[in-house]
């Protein structure tokens, strides 16, 4: 599996999917808690480029709301609409 997919997976199975079930809308993470979850070193740019991707959005079943912060970096913030399954 390449980076990017367990990235995605590790965000979708962890955050997005027990936030659906608990019936939330919205959810708000960032770069540096993805990262530091995985255990990554020196991997920021491709956590941001695996949630950024339009991969992501259909797989995890969200809307992007609003990214703030630098292109890249641990300060990169994620607010998803998620869609109901």
């Amino acid at each position: 599996m390449i980076l990017a997919d367990h990235i995605r997976n590790y965000v979708r199975r962890e955050l997005i999917e027990p936030a659906r079930l608990r019936g939330q809308s919205v959810i708000k993470f960032n770069a540096g808690e993805i990262h530091a979850a995985l255990g990554l070193k020196n991997r920021l740019p491709a956590v941001c480029s695996a949630l950024d991707a339009e991969k992501f959005l259909e797989y995890a079943g969200v809307i992007l709301e609003s990214r703030t912060g630098p292109h890249q970096g641990s300060t990169v913030e994620w607010v998803f609409e998620i869609l109901p399954r």
